[in-house]
């Protein structure tokens, strides 16, 4: 019994039917986006440019630190 279904293959589908399948997947998946309210937007691109930035002084800083002390120990 188990043998019977190691032996059955899988048919797949030729390159042409799957490149349609894909294609209609991201058909179907861009109806589902939603386009952001110009408020949504500006306020969801302040947080990122807020993120970026303190990122950016955080290894800003990190860097400082860090060259401060090879300064430090190799003279």
């Amino acid at each position: 019994m188990a043998e019977s279904s190691k032996t059955q293959k899988t048919v797949k589908p030729n390159v042409f039917m799957r490149i349609g399948l894909f294609i209609k997947q991201i058909i179907d998946e861009m109806r589902k986006v939603v386009t952001p309210t110009r408020k949504q937007l500006f306020f969801w691109s302040l947080a990122v440019f807020i993120f970026v930035f303190l990122m950016m002084l955080l290894v800003m800083g990190l860097d400082g630190a860090f060259g401060e002390a090879v300064f430090h120990i190799f003279g």
